[in-house]
C-alpha cells in the first residue's frame, strides 16, 4: 500500500514537467492539455503569487524570459498579467485553472516563492485536494511550513538539506536519517556529483521514500534510470517519455 494516495500508482510515474514543452509553451494550458491527451495523469508545475494573492502556474519570478516583458509577478496584480503571453502565444494560467480543467490529474507543485506560500496553503485547505497534490520546493523553510500546517495529510518531497542528508546516508550507509517527506525529487547529478545512483535509490527505498528524477528528455537516459529502479521521471519531452514507458509496458 502506498504511504499516501498521491503515490498510489502501479509502476513508475511519468510526470509532464511544466506540462511538457514539445508541443506548446511551458506551463501553458495547451501544454497540459497535450500531456493529458497523451495519457499523463501527473502534471508538474510551479507557482508564484501576484500582489493580490492569485497563484499562477509559472516558473520564473518575472515575465522576461518567457513573455518578453520586464515585469515581476510578486509586484503585479492578476489583472496586470492578463495581456502577457508565454512565447508570444499563450496566456498565463492560474493554478485553479489547471486543477479545475483536469480534476482526475495529480499535481506536483513547486512553491517558488515566499509570497506564494500562504495562498498555496489556503488553496489546498479550500479545495481539500490532499490526495492529488505533492508539494515541493527548493526552500526547506517553505516545506516545513507546509508540513506544520497539514501534517501527514499532505505529500511533500524533500528540500535541499534533506536531499543532501539522504545522499550522505547513501554514501556512508551509517549516518542517521529521517524525514517526513515521502519522495526525493532529484536531478541525475548536481554539477560533477552524481545524485541518482543505484545506492541512493536502494537507500531511499529501504527508508520508504520514492525517487522521482528531473528533468530527463533523452530516451536512453530515461531507460537507464528505469533500470536503476526509480519511481518516477519528469520530462519536458512528453512524447519521448511516453514512448519509453510504453515500450516497457508502464503506460
Amino acid at each position: 500500500m502506498a504511504p499516501h494516495p498521491y503515490l498510489d500508482h502501479s509502476g513508475p510515474i511519468a510526470f509532464a514537467h511544466r506540462g511538457g514543452t514539445s508541443s506548446a509553451p511551458e506551463n501553458s494550458m495547451r501544454a497540459f492539455e497535450h500531456a493529458y491527451s497523451l495519457g499523463y495523469r501527473y502534471l508538474e508545475t510551479d507557482v508564484h503569487a501576484t500582489s493580490d494573492g492569485v497563484l499562477v502556474a509559472f516558473h520564473d519570478n518575472d515575465l522576461e524570459r518567457t513573455c518578453g516583458v520586464k515585469k515581476s509577478i510578486a509586484t503585479s496584480t492578476w489583472a496586470e498579467l492578463q495581456d502577457a503571453r508565454i512565447d508570444g502565444t499563450d496566456p498565463i494560467p492560474t493554478l485553479m485553472d489547471i486543477m479545475d480543467a483536469w480534476p482526475d490529474a495529480r499535481l506536483n507543485i513547486d512553491c517558488k516563492s515566499n509570497e506564494a506560500l500562504q495562498p498555496l496553503l489556503d488553496t489546498i485547505r479550500k479545495t481539500n485536494c490532499f490526495d492529488r497534490v505533492c508539494i515541493g520546493s527548493f526552500s526547506d523553510k517553505r516545506l516545513q511550513a507546509v508540513r506544520e500546517e497539514f501534517g501527514s495529510k499532505i505529500c511533500t518531497s524533500m528540500g535541499p538539506k534533506e536531499v543532501a542528508q539522504l545522499l550522505a546516508r547513501a554514501t556512508t550507509r551509517v549516518l542517521p536519517f529521517s524525514s517526513p517527506a515521502l519522495a526525493a525529487q532529484i536531478p541525475v547529478r548536481q554539477g560533477p556529483i552524481p545524485v541518482t545512483t543505484r545506492r541512493l535509490v536502494d537507500t531511499a527505498h529501504r527508508l520508504g521514500i520514492a525517487v522521482h528524477v528531473w528533468t530527463v528528455d533523452d530516451p536512453v537516459e530515461i531507460a537507464r534510470l528505469l533500470d536503476l529502479g526509480v519511481d518516477g521521471i519528469m520530462s519536458d519531452d512528453t512524447m519521448a517519455l511516453r514512448d519509453v514507458f510504453s515500450a516497457r509496458g508502464h503506460w
